[in-house]
């Protein structure tokens, strides 16, 4: 064979022991240009008959219409929330609308302070009332707060009316979030359930201002019947208040 023909076998045999490796390299090339896409749309022909049917579909849809249903719920209540602050906010004007932006911290139920002081109008004795009813008195004020005694307070006293037997009695704070009635005679008739509001008779608040009602009676007690009375205003939630100006 001459020379230079057996060179040139040689040289094709030498290009065909590279051609692998060529094409190799010309697949990775591709893989970098294309960022791994066809590894990616083979991986997902190969996974296709793993992937979540029907059944997983209905079950993930049906988790997010709950989600979106819980989170409709919560935004009509801070809705209704809202709507009644600023109500409370432009109501009428012997009512003055004032936060709560403070309490006291070993005792929520016996004292607050709301952000609205003399400045706004606010005095010492106007009531305090919250969504539900009456809450407490102004203690003291400031220029711009007002400190909250509340009905729980041990000591808060006020005469209160029970309309549905027309007796009168005294609540009194006895340090605990739900305050004691004593009535004036023994054996009134009361019993759990009867509605206490303020006393026409009262020098401190306006009569028939909603408190409470009573949870439970004592007929035992000495020198009179006694009541433990839950107030209808949420004394351990409540975060917006209206003081009644002038009332005193």
């Amino acid at each position: 064979m001459p020379f230079g023909r057996s060179f040139r076998v040689t040289q094709l045999r030498s290009l065909g022991s590279l051609w692998p490796w060529l094409l190799v390299l010309l697949a990775l090339v591709g893989v970098r240009l294309s960022k791994g896409a066809g590894f990616a749309d083979a991986y997902a022909l190969m996974t296709r008959p793993f992937w979540p049917g029907s059944a997983q579909g209905e079950w993930v849809r049906s988790a997010q219409q709950l989600g979106d249903q819980a989170r409709l719920s919560q935004l009509e209540v801070d809705n209704q929330r809202l709507r009644h602050l600023l109500q409370l906010e432009r109501g009428d004007s012997a009512f003055e609308g004032a936060a709560v932006i403070s309490r006291e911290p070993g005792g929520w139920w016996q004292q607050l302070l709301i952000g609205k002081g003399s400045l706004n109008g606010v005095g010492v004795g106007d009531p305090v009332l919250a969504p539900g009813g009456l809450l407490g008195r102004v203690a003291s004020v400031t220029p711009t707060t007002s400190k909250v005694q509340l009905l729980t307070d041990g000591g808060s006293r006020l005469g209160v009316w029970l309309p549905r037997i027309r007796r009168h009695g005294l609540l009194t704070g006895v340090g605990t979030p739900r305050p004691l009635l004593r009535f004036l005679e023994k054996d009134p008739g009361a019993r759990p359930g009867d509605v206490v509001v303020t006393s026409p008779a009262s020098t401190l608040v306006p009569a028939n201002l909603t408190v409470g009602v009573i949870q439970s009676v004592d007929d035992r007690a000495v020198p009179a019947t006694e009541a433990v009375v839950q107030l209808s205003a949420p004394v351990q939630a409540v975060d917006w208040v209206q003081v009644r100006k002038g009332a005193r």
